[in-house]
């Protein structure tokens, strides 16, 4: 079975794209997306963007309509990860890469390069979310003033144990089930 995602702003916008139907799939909702888009207006403007766990790539396309620089999509399911290479073929674009890997282990590296904003929007009730934070933290992934959006499921509350120091709370908004935040990350 097939849904669509829709980009919802930029050079894309109203464009839809299939999205194969897997289990823990959870595409981003049009209205979470408009609200995250909005906090990141200043800063999507040429940034380097990393889209963990990106199932649908909702945050990594909609990033790269709104003007990214590059959008680095990983997702671990081959079946997925095929189907957002065919999403950017029929965009044309460019500067999006599909990473068929699963994101703690290519995490778990020096890093190849920084990135100025992370999208990390795991699968519910899998306790993706601390090693992520921790990896990119720690193996130098992200920079000085690197963004990072977390969502998570609303009853999920350990997030607070697991931010580092240097991250800081810009803007959050719980919208249904889902808990949304932004941090800003100062230099260590």
């Amino acid at each position: 079975m097939i849904g669509f995602i829709r980009i919802i702003g930029g050079k894309w916008r109203g464009r839809k794209l299939p999205v194969l139907d897997s289990n823990g799939l959870r595409p981003t909702t049009d209205r979470i997306k408009e609200t995250l888009f909005n906090w990141l207006m200043p800063v999507i403007q040429d940034a380097n963007c990393l889209d963990c766990f990106s199932g649908s790539g909702s945050l990594g396309f909609e990033s790269i309509s709104r003007g990214a620089y590059k959008s680095t999509l990983v997702e671990k399911n081959v079946t997925i990860a095929k189907q957002l290479k065919k999403n950017c073929q029929l965009l044309n674009a460019q500067n999006i890469e599909i990473i068929n890997h699963d994101l703690i282990s290519w995490l778990n590296k020096p890093a190849s390069q920084q990135f100025d904003l992370v999208f990390i929007d795991p699968p519910f009730h899998q306790n993706l979310t601390e090693a992520t934070i921790s990896l990119l933290e720690n193996n130098g992934w992200l920079k000085n003033d690197s963004y990072i959006y977390i969502e998570t499921e609303t009853l999920y509350n350990q997030l607070a144990q697991q931010i580092p120091s240097n991250w800081y709370l810009h803007r959050e908004k719980i919208a249904g089930q889902v808990h949304s935040r932004l941090f800003i990350r100062a230099d260590s």
